[in-house]
């Protein structure tokens, strides 16, 4: 008294169809990740484009500091170029003898 049903083979066409869906599935699901892929490469992409533009603009501001600062005259030079006061102590007195 055994009540379960014998195993029915399926169908080729029933294998062919379930064949068919399991490789749609899989196919969509390549096809997603390869889109992902390619998106996280080109946003990597235009991240590093973007780094390199602003290190190259960085590096130049550095290059024209550093010469601007080479062209400065300092203040020791400044004062070193511009005329001493004299203070009446400091000239020298002639004296008229009559």
């Amino acid at each position: 008294m055994k009540d379960h049903q014998p195993t029915v083979k399926p169908t080729s066409e029933q294998r062919e169809t379930a064949r068919r869906k399991a490789e749609d599935h899989f196919s969509t699901h390549d096809a997603r990740t390869e889109h992902a892929k390619q998106e996280i490469a080109r946003e990597n992409a235009a991240s590093d484009a973007k780094t390199a533009r602003l290190r190259a603009l960085r590096l130049a501001k550095e290059e024209a500091d550093r010469t601007a600062a080479q062209n400065v005259e300092s203040p020791a030079t400044v004062e070193a170029k511009r005329p001493k006061r004299t203070t009446r102590s400091t000239r020298r007195r002639v004296f008229r003898v009559t």
